[in-house]
């Protein structure tokens, strides 16, 4: 990947409205990467309940990487399917072709599912980058839930971004 060609984007996780530990672990990656390789943008994705502090915003402020890149908060994302759907119309506004996708190693699998199936189809190559976390059997768990739904996810996901992108 060619410098300012790319991004970086990393799909937010918390417990009890808090940015995880495994997330700062994600951030901890994120931020090696961008120093290695100079991304254009780094897009940190996620909501929030009511009232609370985003996902996004939290990463933001932990962010623990260089500042001379565009550091961007996408707010809405409730999803791994929407942290994917909502992440890359601001890339290809900034006319991103690459990303590196930075999650946990236990979430790697539905994020590969889901971004890397997306991020293509609009031109734009897609990479997972897992950060070393234990998983715990919570996280496991949970993971063999979303999996569930994860089809179902990925096109309506699909659908959104066509609508938005008017493809």
């Amino acid at each position: 990947m060619e410098t300012g060609s790319w991004a970086i984007v990393v799909p937010g996780h918390s417990v009890a409205g808090r940015v995880s530990g495994r997330c700062r672990r994600v951030l901890a990656v994120a931020a090696d990467l961008a120093e290695r390789r100079a991304p254009r943008v780094v897009v940190f994705t996620g909501w929030a309940a009511a009232g609370a502090r985003t996902e996004a915003e939290q990463m933001l402020d932990a962010w623990p990487g260089r500042r001379d890149v565009e550091l961007l908060a996408e707010l809405t994302a409730r999803t791994t399917a929407e942290n994917a759907s909502r992440s890359l119309p601001p890339l290809l506004e900034r006319g991103i072709r690459e990303a590196a996708v930075v999650c946990s190693a236990v979430h790697a699998p539905r994020v590969r599912y889901l971004f890397c199936a997306l991020y293509p189809r609009f031109g734009v190559d897609c990479q997972v980058v897992p950060a070393r976390t234990t998983p715990t059997p919570a996280a496991v768990a949970w993971e063999l839930a979303a999996a569930t739904v994860a089809r179902r996810q990925r096109r309506t996901a699909l659908a959104e971004l066509e609508a938005a992108l008017r493809v």
